[in-house]
Formats: C-alpha cells, sequence, structure tokens
C-alpha cells in the first residue's frame, strides 16, 4: 500500500499529533509530505508551524501557511448566520464551519503539486473526520484520504509522546503528562473537550475559558453598540464600516470584555455518541442575537417561519460535514434570497454575559406603528374584519367541539 503514495498533503497545526502524523507519514508510506496551515484567527503564532516542519525534512516550498482570516468569515461564516443555524437549538457551530475550507484549500494544494492524498489529525472518535473526507471527496472523488488515528497503534498520548523522543520531535513541556483538555480555536469560537469537561456533572473549572472573562467580573456598566447590517451581513459596528474579518474580531473583543458567549452543551456527535463540550463564541452570539433583531423588522411572516423551520436542518448539515452537498445549497439559495431586503442597524446592550437587543431599524420595515397603535389609527386598521377570520379560524373545531361532545 505504502509504493501508491508518493505525495500527500497534511493538515498541519505544529502540534504534538500532527508533528508525529509527518514522520509517521513519511516513514509508513515512504512518501513527501506536504504541510497546510490554515490561519482562521485562532490568535496563535503560526511561523513555529513551518520551522517543526523544515526540521521534519519538509521543503520550504512544500510548507503552505495560508491566511484564510477573511475567507473563513465571508464566505462561510456569514453565509451560516444568514441562516440563524444553531445545532440542537444552542451551538453556534464553529468548529463545524471551519472545516470545509480546510478540505478545499487542501485539495487545492493536492491539485497544484499533483499529490495523490491527503491526511489529517481527527481521531475515529469525532465528527472532524466526516467533516473533512467529506469535503475531500466532494472537491477530489478519487483522491486518497489517510487518516492515521485510524491506522496506526499510538492510541495514547504516553505512547505519541515516546514516538516523538525517538525522532527528536520537539514536545512542550506541557504536554509531557496528560493534557487536561482538548481545544479547538478560530476566529469564531473556542472549544474545550475532554479530560477535566468529561462528567457533565462537574461544572467547567474556570482556568478552561480563554476568550471571555467570567462574567461575574466583567464590568458593573452596560456597554450598547450597534451594528449595521446589508441584505443580511454585518457591516459596520458603532457606525465605523469594516470587513467580515474585522467586524467579527470587533465583536470578539466586545464579548470577552463582557463575558458573552459561554455555551456547557452535552451534543450528539454524528458518529453515535454524546460528548460534553465547552464552547466560547463571543462575537459570534453577539452577531447572531442581532441579525434575528433586523430580521424581526424586515422579514414577513411567512419568509421568518419558514426560516426558523430550514435552521435546524442546515445546521444539522453543517455539523454532519455536508456543507458541499446539493441540499445545503439549495438551502443556503432560499436563505439568501430571504435575506435581499436584510438591512438596517440594530441597538444591543452588552452586560455580564448577557446580550440584548434594545433597538432596530430599517429602511425597508415591514412594522407600521400607524396600524399597530392602540390610539385612534384614523382607519389604518378595521377592527371589525378581526371577527370573520376568527370565525373561520374556529369554523373546524366548532365541527370538531360539536361532534365530540
Amino acid at each position: 500500500m505504502s509504493d501508491q503514495i508518493n505525495r500527500v498533503v497534511l493538515a498541519y497545526s505544529g502540534g504534538l499529533d500532527t508533528s508525529v502524523i509527518l514522520k509517521w507519514l513519511q516513514q509508513t508510506y515512504k512518501c513527501e509530505v506536504v504541510t497546510f496551515t490554515a490561519d482562521l484567527g485562532q490568535g496563535e503564532e503560526l511561523e513555529p508551524a513551518r520551522q517543526k516542519a523544515q526540521m521534519a525534512g519538509v521543503k520550504p516550498e512544500h510548507i503552505f501557511i495560508d491566511d484564510l482570516r477573511e475567507e473563513f468569515v465571508r464566505d462561510y461564516v456569514f453565509p451560516m448566520m444568514r441562516s440563524n443555524a444553531l445545532y440542537e437549538g444552542l451551538y453556534l457551530l464553529g468548529t463545524s464551519i471551519a472545516r470545509p475550507l480546510i478540505a478545499k484549500r487542501q485539495i487545492e494544494i493536492a491539485k497544484m503539486l499533483n499529490a495523490d492524498a491527503v491526511s489529517h489529525g481527527a481521531t475515529g472518535k469525532g465528527n472532524d473526520q466526516v467533516r473533512f473526507e467529506l469535503g475531500y471527496y466532494a472537491l477530489a472523488p478519487d483522491i486518497k484520504v489517510i487518516a492515521p488515528w485510524r491506522e496506526w497503534d499510538l492510541t495514547s498520548r504516553t505512547k505519541l509522546i515516546e514516538f516523538a523522543e525517538q525522532h527528536q520531535i520537539p514536545v512542550s513541556k506541557d504536554k509531557r503528562g496528560e493534557a487536561p483538555f482538548s481545544t479547538d480555536a478560530n476566529m469564531l469560537h473556542t472549544s474545550s473537550e475532554g479530560k477535566v469537561l468529561e462528567d457533565p456533572w462537574d461544572e467547567v473549572p474556570d482556568y478552561v475559558y480563554s476568550r471571555t472573562v467570567n462574567p461575574e467580573d466583567a464590568p458593573n456598566e452596560p456597554e450598547t453598540i450597534t451594528i449595521d447590517f446589508e441584505r443580511g451581513d454585518g457591516v459596520a459596528v458603532n457606525g465605523v464600516g469594516m470587513s467580515p474579518a474585522t467586524l467579527l474580531e470587533t465583536l470578539n473583543e466586545l464579548g470577552r470584555k463582557h463575558g458573552i458567549g459561554r455555551l456547557d452543551l452535552v451534543e450528539n456527535r454524528f458518529v453515535g455518541m454524546k460528548s460534553r463540550g465547552m464552547y466560547e463564541t463571543p462575537g459570534g452570539t453577539i452577531y447572531h442575537l442581532a441579525h434575528r433583531g433586523i430580521e424581526q423588522l424586515t422579514l414577513d411572516r411567512g419568509a421568518a417561519h419558514l426560516k426558523d423551520e430550514l435552521a435546524p436542518r442546515y445546521a444539522e448539515l453543517i455539523y454532519n460535514g455536508f456543507w458541499f452537498s446539493p441540499e445545503r445549497e439549495m438551502l443556503q439559495a432560499a436563505i439568501d434570497h430571504s435575506q435581499e431586503k436584510v438591512t438596517g442597524t440594530v441597538r444591543l446592550k452588552l452586560y455580564k454575559g448577557s446580550v440584548n437587543v434594545t433597538g432596530r431599524k430599517s429602511p425597508f420595515s415591514l412594522y407600521s406603528e400607524k396600524v399597530v397603535t392602540f390610539e385612534d389609527d384614523q382607519g389604518a386598521y378595521d377592527q371589525r374584519d378581526a371577527a370573520g377570520f376568527i370565525k373561520l379560524q374556529a369554523l373546524r373545531l366548532r365541527l370538531l367541539g360539536r361532534r365530540d361532545r
């Protein structure tokens, strides 16, 4: 099998797992390894990944570190946010939405360099293996996929470290024992799983949180902000126009300061098991509520309620890794069509872990103060029309009642 692979593109973070994978691929498949590291705004220094890859024998021209922050927010986060997607009613899909972009860029590099395989560091227990590989196969149906965690016998952190030391792979000192928990980060969120979080009855220790201050320690004064939307996408904060990535980063800092966006969740993984995770999505939480706020004014009831029916299905598709599926694209077309008049400004109040909409305005508002007023509406709405409306709605209920009385 090993002689079938000449060149493989590895999704590479430079951490312990993917550093071991790099060496393991070289040994097991006797192949050339190309490393790809995506900057999705995870806030880590990425140049050490380049140095580690070079130390492992990867050619400098085969080390890719790509800044994908704007593409990530513009083409993945914002389209998802237009849908108001929440997996199982709560999760803003921060890890899920990053995987198709990483897979896409990996395949682009593989095609550019005539690589015959791609590889990732996701374990055989999680969702990410599915998300990566569904993306690979959608974009390159005949690509070979190597998933080391499903092949090798390095089944524990201890064995990984032993392998690393045998092959002069640098191991961070804090990795020499069991890691307290596992994290994944990008511009939208940070997720933490495992170890101290595995008992769902135990409260998440404060040291696990990295993106938000404890709401109890947040400022004692609320902060009011505005977000401007055009056609369903955020374009400005406090009247200052911003690119998608800059806007999300600005909201992240506001959310961090006020302790917004913490979620302790027991979720159903696609592979069948339940897992407990802690998610921090500071800017995304603010943005999600603001987007719903502007839709309240600008979406017709029928469109808004249909969107609410579609959103759980859309969220499940993203969670399960079907970003590149025709059904996700069909739903996206409907969602994007609904956003044509979702333009205006939302005002929000941030305070000690909470975010509340306090005002909204739009040039395309469907809200009519003249119709809804409790004062004299001067004939804008004839209340007598309601009698026939109610009788028609009640007709089948009255027939049922007479029959069953």
